[in-house]
């Protein structure tokens, strides 16, 4: 089976592939698991710039109604945790649902003339809340309209309320922003670091987006030695000896 996502990485550049052209990208358990793997291993890593592109004619639908995953928000860069490096999407075709609130949280978006951007949660009668965050990206609004009317947005028009950064024709997408990530990898990690830190405490966090944040926060707690550690020094009614992971 093909990989879900898959990985290069050249000259301090990161790209990430979201691989399931045949589902047109949707978001299962699976693809969620190995996007929030690739995250983490971006920000532990000497690259100073992610990319995130897809294969296919659809950026994503979304999530997969047919296997829908248990914590779809932990495939977001920068909701489960702060990566504290860039992230460029390049972006071809429709972008749905789940895949704007992606979008939302990528720092700068390449977007092709045959892109568009749809929220239809609410003609589904389902909705996650993540989306919300967006009212703080884009001008209130579009991102209403957007959220409300389940209208698709053109490319053009992302464009022009700042959701877009640079338009291109289909299919040149992952190389114009290429020539963007490369740019920015150029510069002084640290800069990077300290901008985008400083960027992200001037933008409102949205009430889903903290509770997310604060979830995430608490199963690694969970999941930490010292949390086996105390534990098993209750089980065992001894002193827990802490070590901080």
């Amino acid at each position: 089976m093909a990989e879900l996502i898959k990985i290069e990485s050249e000259n301090f550049v990161r790209v990430i592939t979201m691989n399931r052209p045949d589902k047109r990208n949707a978001l299962n358990s699976e693809m969620c698991d190995a996007l929030h793997d690739a995250w983490q291993d971006f920000a532990g890593s000497e690259d100073r710039v992610a990319l995130l592109r897809a294969e296919g004619s659809v950026f994503t639908a979304g999530l997969d109604t047919d296997d829908p995953p248990d914590s779809f928000w932990h495939a977001i860069p920068n909701v489960a945790f702060d990566i504290g490096k860039p992230v460029i999407a390049a972006v071809n075709g429709p972008v749905i649902a789940a895949g704007v609130s992606m979008l939302a949280f990528c720092d700068l978006c390449v977007a092709t003339s045959a892109t568009t951007f749809v929220y239809p949660e609410g003609r589904l009668g389902m909705a996650a809340g993540l989306i919300s965050s967006l009212v703080g990206r884009i001008p209130h609004k579009i991102a209403m309209e957007l959220m409300l009317t389940g209208r698709p947005v053109s490319a053009q028009r992302a464009y022009e309320v700042g959701f877009v950064n640079e338009l291109c024709e289909p299919g040149s997408e992952t190389e114009a922003a290429l020539v963007t990530a490369r740019q920015i990898a150029s510069a002084a990690p640290l800069v990077l670091r300290f901008l985008k830190q400083a960027a992200r405490h001037s933008i409102p966090v949205g009430l889903v987006e903290a509770g997310y944040s604060a979830q995430y926060q608490a199963q690694m707690l969970a999941r930490s030695e010292d949390a086996r550690e105390g534990a098993l020094a209750a089980k065992e009614r001894r002193a827990p000896v802490f070590v901080g992971r």
